[in-house]
């Protein structure tokens, strides 16, 4: 989804999740646009999980979600150089990160890892030093994201679900939320309020 100058979206459990009570869990990852492209028509794209290229070799199942490292291309469109990967690794099992993008992270949802030798819990993010490759040993089975790129091109401010070069921005937003100027999702007849401080 590419908010652009505004887009909202509903994000809802299926009934038979929640009758199950089946635990869901889940990583919502937000890449502010360009400068350039900050008010762009709002768009939103669907990719298949079989869309979307993946390799499974020595102990790593790797699903790249968005830009292009370790051989693969996401077909998913970027407004800007990112690496965004969804990877599992098998206890005692390497992945060694190129350093293809100026910045790099890694959050470690679950499991026991280290980066470089260093212990990282899960929950927390590590930040990558620039221009070297970067070894990922997994102590037991760990689930992480890979998050990358370029650099922002300038500050962003955020306000609730609002993201935008000047705060000016942010409070016209917040204006058109609270008037109803934003396009609603078909079928949606819910509406939140946003936390006004």
């Amino acid at each position: 989804m590419a908010a652009g100058r505004g887009i909202v979206h509903s994000e809802r459990v299926p009934a038979d999740v929640r009758t199950g009570q089946v635990a869901v869990q889940g990583i919502q990852i937000w890449l502010a646009l360009p400068a350039e492209r900050e008010e762009m028509e709002p768009a939103f794209q669907h990719y298949p999980a079989e869309a979307l290229p993946a390799f499974a070799a020595d102990g790593v199942s790797l699903r790249l979600l968005i830009g292009a490292a370790f051989g693969l291309e996401s077909p998913v469109i970027a407004y800007s150089p990112t690496l965004q990967a969804d990877a599992e690794l098998a206890a005692g099992a390497i992945l060694e990160l190129p350093r293809d993008y100026p910045e790099c992270g890694v959050y470690l949802a679950e499991g026991e890892l280290a980066v470089e030798g260093e212990p990282l819990a899960a929950g927390q993010l590590a930040v990558l030093a620039p221009d070297r490759t970067v070894r990922l040993q997994a102590r037991t089975p760990v689930r992480l994201m890979l998050l990358g790129g370029a650099p922002l091109d300038g500050k962003r401010f955020i306000y609730w679900n609002f993201v935008a070069r000047s705060r000016e921005r942010i409070e016209r937003a917040k204006a058109d939320w609270a008037e109803g100027r934003f396009t609603p999702v078909p079928g949606e007849t819910e509406f939140i309020p946003a936390p006004w401080r």
